[in-house]
């Protein structure tokens, strides 16, 4: 049973996402994911305009009039959600904590996914798999992902983004879309990331926020790690423990994606997705 503020919370998802869906993302989403190919529906009479190359001129001769070919996008497209619910996700200085503003973005697109009649499913990790929901169709599937992920209470802290790359490999049998929603804080997964690229079209969503890169001068400051539970007082006055503080993580992963071709967009919790997520879309879908 989920309690009211779980339920308030994905209240306001769905009215949120609602809104931003309307706003062409899941346009963007149909037009930069394309399916296998086209395939024929039916023949109708030749209007100005047609493609000539469309012609069926076998039924146009039985007809004695112009008949052309329609044909219809051939989706049958699967989108896997891996979604990072590690300690590190309940983090955010600005806008909204990591963990809600994925869970945002994990709503947007499984929405996107079942509007255009693809199937959507989620994996949910920390350092172990923390939860797993399959494939299917239907907004009420969708809706389900998004209620997990509100109402899960992670067993573990840390962030093996490895062991969720091959889960997801082993999960998913055939071509399909993976979108990792991620702060990327963790090491090693560059192996299993390129191999789940070459058989997989793969995006990274890549979370951040703006403390985590630039550390005020606020003097004194005891922080804590929040996947180890480590606690130090670091004096943040010094410009060079600032420097030494601010997180090189988002580098490191920067340079994965590079070396695995896998097409990332920084996301920042000091500003809404919307803008950023729909200008990726669009840029992917010129390069393609």
């Amino acid at each position: 049973m989920l309690d009211r503020e779980t339920l308030r919370r994905i209240r306001r998802i769905q009215i949120r996402t609602r809104v931003i869906l309307e706003s062409g993302i899941g346009g963007a989403y149909h037009a930069v994911f394309k399916g296998r190919g086209m395939e024929f529906a039916e023949v109708r009479e030749y209007t100005p305009g047609d493609e000539v190359r469309t012609i069926d001129w076998n039924v146009t001769a039985r007809m004695g009039a112009p008949y052309v070919k329609k044909f219809v996008e051939e989706r049958d497209l699967t989108l896997l959600l891996l979604v990072d619910v590690s300690g590190s996700q309940n983090f955010g200085s600005r806008y909204m904590l990591k963990r809600d503003y994925a869970a945002e973005l994990t709503a947007v697109l499984a929405f996107s996914a079942v509007a255009n009649h693809d199937r959507v499913g989620a994996v949910l990790f920390s350092d172990r798999i923390e939860g797993y929901v399959p494939p299917s169709a239907g907004q009420e599937h969708a809706l389900r992902i998004v209620r997990d992920l509100l109402a899960k209470e992670p067993a573990g802290k840390g962030t093996d983004l490895d062991g969720a790359l091959r889960f997801a490999q082993r999960v998913l049998r055939r071509r399909g879309i993976v979108a990792i929603i991620s702060d990327f804080q963790a090491t090693g997964y560059e192996r299993a990331l390129g191999a789940l690229r070459r058989r997989h079209d793969v995006v990274a969503l890549h979370l951040q926020d703006p403390r985590e890169a630039e550390i005020p001068a606020a003097g004194l400051v005891a922080l804590t790690d929040p996947e180890t539970g480590q606690r130090i007082v670091a004096d943040t006055a010094r410009p060079e423990v600032r420097r030494a503080l601010a997180d090189p993580v988002f580098e490191r992963a920067r340079e994965v994606f590079k070396k695995t071709r896998v097409d990332a967009v920084t996301l920042s919790t000091a500003e809404s997705y919307e803008r950023p997520l729909r200008g990726f879309f669009k840029a992917r879908e010129r390069r393609r």
